[in-house]
């Protein structure tokens, strides 16, 4: 299984999984133009299609670089704010391709044509193609989940836009190969920042969102197995990136995992097998350069 992160902010928000022919997009912050460009470029650079666990067969025709060569197959939605759903019913019109969501967010957000839109329940699994989608709900101010991704052969979490770690979520995502979490803002920022205090009483509540100090409390206890962590949806306003690589680096010594930040436009490319000699690999990802200053 290969995963492509699209987008990871406030500014929008889309995840590509990939594996045996099968492509689903999780979340549709991003239009398919951006979606496009983004995976033409992963493609141009080697980064998809590379190893027995992506979707070679399905890579190589559609390598184009038009927009409809990059339809994914389907589109998983995980809570209803705008920068996860908003492109969610254009994707339906022009694409004609299923849309899944709770039944809070479909009644919630815009998906497009209802015949082609799929409810699923926040607690219990679903499939689409070679992937089983394991949802989870998150304490969040919209109906969130968050999402465990099994081929039959590797897992990754999905974590984000939560205000605080929920009971039985550690379990949910331990034994994953890769963890995609949620590190928003540092404390310190934010309360220095311009933001009005509504906002940033919002961001500090338990329906907010995670700070660099609660991921690390959760990935100091991450049990062993996981061996790629990023990290997700820094807010550009009160975070950094060298912030939250700094902390969670600490959260994690000793367990041997490679660690990263995920940029706001990626293509951020992840492969759930653990490369050659991943146990004592130095941090290290692959970010493509599609767009100045990332």
């Amino acid at each position: 299984m290969q995963i492509t992160i699209i987008a990871s902010g406030s500014g929008g928000n889309a995840t590509l999984f990939a594996s045996r022919g099968t492509r689903v997009l999780v979340d549709a912050g991003v239009g398919p133009r951006v979606l496009a460009q983004c995976l033409a470029a992963a493609a141009t650079a080697g980064a998809l299609g590379s190893t027995s666990d992506s979707t070679s067969d399905s890579t190589s025709d559609r390598t184009s670089g038009s927009t409809s060569a990059w339809t994914p197959d389907a589109i998983v939605i995980t809570h209803a704010h705008a920068d996860h759903v908003g492109v969610a019913a254009r994707y339906n019109k022009k694409h004609k391709i299923p849309i899944y969501a709770s039944e809070a967010t479909a009644r919630a957000a815009l998906l497009g044509d209802p015949e082609r839109v799929r409810l699923f329940s926040p607690r219990e699994p679903f499939a689409i193609g070679a992937l089983t989608f394991s949802p989870r709900p998150l304490p969040h101010d919209a109906a969130q989940v968050a999402l465990v991704v099994d081929d039959g052969a590797r897992r990754a979490a999905l974590v984000t836009d939560l205000g605080e770690v929920p009971p039985g979520l550690l379990e949910h995502v331990a034994g994953c190969d890769v963890l995609m979490l949620e590190s928003n803002y540092d404390e310190d920022m934010l309360d220095a920042g311009p933001y009005p205090q509504h906002l940033k009483r919002r961001i500090l509540s338990a329906r907010g969102h995670l700070s660099n100090a609660q991921a690390c409390a959760l990935l100091a206890a991450l049990p062993g197995g996981t061996h790629t962590v990023a990290l997700m949806h820094l807010s550009e306003n009160n975070n950094r990136p060298d912030l939250a690589l700094a902390a969670a680096r600490d959260a994690l010594l000793g367990k041997r995992a490679r660690l990263l930040a995920a940029p706001p436009r990626g293509p951020l490319v992840l492969d759930t097998a653990p490369p050659p000699g991943a146990a004592r690999a130095p941090l290290a990802a692959r970010q493509l350069g599609l767009f100045p200053g990332m």
